[in-house]
């Protein structure tokens, strides 16, 4: 068994999908062989429950379900981070004490959003993350997407580090991500334990130049995202280039043709999963896009193509 990760947590942190079968129900089977490749291709650590696993179309029970799957399963190989995201401040700590109860390494949190128009002022949001620091002796990771519609500064994000006893964990995934990354750094000092790079490392060297320091990306090529990351930092900063330009066509083509469906995609063509199913609304790839992205994807050999023949 490996040696679990020590804080701070550093690396390559990916989102793993859920994996439904092709009625649409959970695959547990197919969920458990997902984490396995993921582990064998260089994953440091995972992270569940996330908006590239479909959170928002689970019911509460399926995601207790899922969480609990996956925590036994990983046994503690890595680092699992459980996403808790909820509007509510009450049942965004409940979820967090449970997946700290569960084995949970770290919660994943948005601030508080409902839709296009829903959203708290800045003191509200900073009692919703004390809220749930305060439940809970794990670090917190604070997802700054577009998605939630929410402006977070620099400086609100240092406060909360230096405030809040459990808020360590930054995902930067906003325009001008490097830029914030690096005024987070200067503002925080060692209180931002992991500054992070997102958004399917669409613009990770710029933000491991910024000082990031972990990336959560797709979960379909951690091995790729590796070549980048160890190179640089072990001072190799030209050969990190390199693979970043090497992968650089596949970060693309996942962020702005295929989104979540990417890695499910890439799983089942590697065997690594029997369906690449999404939940409806959600619409499967067209299959032109598919044979697009497994096309660039066959050109770099990554592991999901191989681990499941």
């Amino acid at each position: 068994m490996m040696t679990p990760a020590q804080r701070p947590y550093r690396g390559v942190f990916p989102v793993a999908p859920t994996i439904f079968d092709a009625n649409g129900n959970l695959d547990l089977g197919g969920q458990r062989r997902c984490i396995d490749f993921m582990i064998d291709a260089g994953s440091h650590g995972i992270c569940i429950l996330a908006n590239f696993s479909e959170q928002f179309v689970l019911t509460d029970a399926e995601r207790e379900t899922v969480m609990h799957a996956v925590l036994e399963h990983v046994a503690s190989r890595i680092p699992v981070i459980v996403t808790t995201t909820h509007f509510s401040s009450a049942v965004c700590a409940d979820r967090s004490r449970q997946a700290e109860a569960a084995g949970a390494a770290m919660v994943m949190i948005m601030p508080p959003y409902h839709g296009a128009t829903f959203r708290v002022p800045e003191g509200a949001i900073y009692e919703f993350y004390r809220v749930v620091s305060d439940a809970i002796g794990i670090p917190i990771m604070i997802q700054d997407a577009p998605v939630a519609g929410t402006q977070l500064s620099i400086d609100f994000l240092a406060r909360m580090a230096k405030e809040l006893a459990n808020v360590r964990y930054f995902k930067i995934e906003v325009p001008m991500a490097a830029n914030k990354l690096r005024g987070l750094i200067e503002k925080g000092g060692s209180v931002i334990e992991g500054p992070w790079d997102g958004e399917e490392a669409i613009t990770l060297m710029a933000d491991l130049d910024a000082g990031a320091t972990g990336a959560m990306t797709g979960g379909g090529y951690p091995d790729g995202i590796r070549q980048i990351m160890d190179p640089f930092f072990a001072g190799r900063r030209d050969e990190a280039m390199q693979a970043y330009a090497r992968w650089l066509p596949l970060i693309n083509y996942e962020n702005r043709q295929c989104g979540l469906s990417a890695c499910k995609v890439l799983m089942r063509e590697g065997g690594v999963i029997r369906s690449d199913m999404v939940r409806h609304p959600l619409q499967p790839l067209h299959p032109a896009t598919r044979a697009g992205l497994i096309e660039i994807a066959r050109q770099l050999d990554p592991v999901v193509l191989r681990w499941g023949r």
